[in-house]
């Protein structure tokens, strides 16, 4: 029993020293330069085969550190598609409400904009997911902020084609994760040299 929770405390504490890294790295690059990645991320996430078949997608309306998805619900809701965004309702859960315009958000938990349409309880039917994180493997392996409410959501996701978005410096070789954590089915950044730095 000593070995397993010395591993999860080892596991939680590598998982802390990476989100501080990345922080700093998120640091390097002014608010300008950080927006042209996302306004070029969200031109290509446009042209996904999946993101043009999906009919229901669910996205998130992005912090200031995260890959800016803010323009992106608005194209989607103006291509006819339903945009989900989540809402946090506890200190564990999130719930998933619709989004069809600004005037359905409202600061929420976190300091977080949160969507206050309509809530949406079939998750059945989201055909795509775009997951935020603090940090990536190529092979979907997530860092989020510590909460799990991503990883309490995803396997609800079950007929979703789950994406998780970051910037080229939140792509990582590998991050330490527990049977808790949630992989996504691929990952989407720009295709750039990432700094080991």
């Amino acid at each position: 029993m000593t070995v397993m929770k010395d591993t999860i405390q080892d596991t939680h504490t590598a998982k802390q020293l990476l989100r501080k890294e990345i922080r700093e790295r998120k640091r390097r690059y002014t608010p300008e330069e950080l927006q042209q990645f996302s306004e070029t991320l969200m031109q290509q996430l446009l042209e996904h085969p999946r993101f043009i078949a999906a009919q229901t997608v669910l996205l998130y309306y992005a912090l200031p550190d995260e890959v800016n998805t803010h323009t992106l619900v608005d194209t989607l809701v103006n291509q006819g598609k339903t945009v989900l965004l989540p809402a946090v309702i506890s200190d564990t859960e999130m719930q998933l409400r619709r989004y069809r315009s600004a005037a359905d958000l409202r600061e929420g938990a976190y300091h977080i904009m949160e969507p206050c349409g309509e809530l949406f309880e079939d998750v059945s039917a989201v055909d795509v997911a775009v997951i935020p994180g603090m940090a990536f493997t190529p092979d979907g392996v997530r860092l989020g902020r510590g909460k799990g409410y991503y990883d309490r959501l995803l396997p609800r996701l079950t007929h979703a084609y789950t994406i998780g978005l970051c910037f080229p410096f939140q792509l990582l070789d590998s991050i330490p994760a527990d049977t808790l954590d949630r992989k996504v089915d691929e990952v989407y950044t720009l295709c750039m040299p990432i700094s080991t730095v």
